[in-house]
């Protein structure tokens, strides 16, 4: 099973149908939904995505796509923790950089990647483009 990894970017243009991603997402989505079902993929994200997401969804899109969020598109994806190994990792690799634009939860996705040797992303996001990042299917 090759897992993929899913960041907020590809969460929120999934659930905003005015976002400009949002009819690639949806294709996206289904792919990996599809491959998840017949066992090829696994979705994963962690925590941090989970609490940025949810308050970006709540306050862009209301509780309705909140409601979706948790009970479609997170309950197809594995939710890894982040424990303090991870956090202090990616604190490092954020204080390292010295980049203002890259977050402490991209940081975050990054050092878990990097950990569990996952190769692909579902993102929006170019600072994972930036990392060589891409999808099973394309």
């Amino acid at each position: 099973m090759t897992p993929v990894f899913v960041d907020t970017s590809a969460l929120l243009a999934f659930l905003d149908a005015d976002d400009e991603s949002h009819p690639e997402a949806v294709s996206h989505w289904h792919r990996l939904l599809d491959g998840i079902a017949a066992g090829e993929f696994q979705g994963v994200t962690h925590y941090g995505v989970v609490v940025e997401t949810s308050a970006l969804v709540q306050r862009r899109l209301g509780m309705d796509a909140l409601e979706r969020l948790h009970g479609v598109l997170l309950g197809a994806l594995a939710v890894e923790w982040v424990d303090e190994v991870l956090h202090g990792r990616a604190t490092a690799a954020m204080l390292g950089a010295r980049h203002r634009r890259v977050s402490l939860v991209d940081w975050t996705s990054f050092e878990l990647i990097r950990t569990s040797a996952i190769h692909y992303a579902l993102a929006f996001d170019s600072d994972f483009d930036d990392r060589g990042f891409r999808l099973p299917w394309e």
